[in-house]
């Protein structure tokens, strides 16, 4: 199935209470720290727009990746709405292509997870150290084990609003660290009270520090550093999410 295909429609509802405006600023930390102050960036799994009309509204040139026409097409209507200027790319992470070198690289909301191969992952950040400029950065977050075992785990979530519902049955595979989550979603019908059903499967990839400080370097970057989320702290045992900052090293040989 489509990723995000009928959930695209009240993704922003379920969504409602992530602090956007907090990440945008821990985003800025990491940039002072290490000296970046991009002018034209991308984010990779933009989904609905959220964080990157936040960005365009502090006059960064955005450009937003997603493989879901769905998500793209709400995305492309906040910018309208909001009268920014935002290029939005209907492309794959693992092989996204852009029209020259950006300043700043981002992957946020567990994006990366969503690569279920190693090889698939190290190919996207072979992409992104192709297309940052020299000195570059790039930011990306992932959900750690812990958040998948003792979090997630093998346990049923739901909620509802007035306009939509859902359950979520979460399994977790520590063998074979995959996480998989079928989500069935009700959502009423316009100008109805009638609700129409949906079901979804997704699957995300647990990754470990090690293994991603390994593809980080292999594909061309600086790894820099890995913090649990929101904060410059090391990993901790219960770390539910990591953010990682990699760095463009200047290379000559550019694929």
């Amino acid at each position: 199935m489509e990723p995000y295909k009928s959930f695209a429609l009240v993704y922003d509802l379920f969504m409602q209470e992530v602090p956007y405006e907090e990440w945008v600023k821990y985003i800025e930390k990491i940039w002072e720290r290490f000296n970046c102050s991009p002018e034209l960036m991308a984010e990779l799994g933009c989904g609905t727009g959220n964080l990157t009309t936040l960005f365009a509204k502090k006059g960064i040139d955005m450009i937003g990746i997603d493989n879901s026409p769905d998500m793209l097409t709400i995305a492309k209507e906040k910018a309208l709405s909001e009268h920014l200027d935002i290029l939005y790319l209907l492309q794959d992470m693992r092989e996204f292509e852009l029209y020259g070198t950006v300043d700043c690289i981002i992957s946020l909301c567990d994006s990366l997870n969503y690569i279920l191969d190693e090889e698939d992952l190290l190919q996207t950040f072979k992409w992104v150290n192709n297309y940052l400029n020299p000195g570059g950065l790039f930011i990306f977050d992932m959900n750690t084990e812990y958040k998948y075992k003792y979090i997630l785990g093998d346990n049923i979530f739901a909620d509802s609003y007035d306009e939509a519902a859902f359950i979520w049955n979460n399994f977790y595979d520590e063998d074979k660290a995959l996480n998989e989550y079928h989500l069935t979603l009700f959502i009423r019908q316009e100008d109805t009270n009638l609700y129409e059903r949906y079901e979804e499967i997704h699957y995300e990839k647990m990754y470990s520090v090690s293994q991603l400080i390994g593809l980080i370097e292999k594909a061309g970057l600086e790894f820099l550093a890995v913090y649990d989320a929101y904060s410059f702290d090391p990993p901790k045992e219960n770390s539910e999410r990591l953010f990682f900052v990699a760095r463009e090293k200047g290379k000559t040989d550019r694929r």
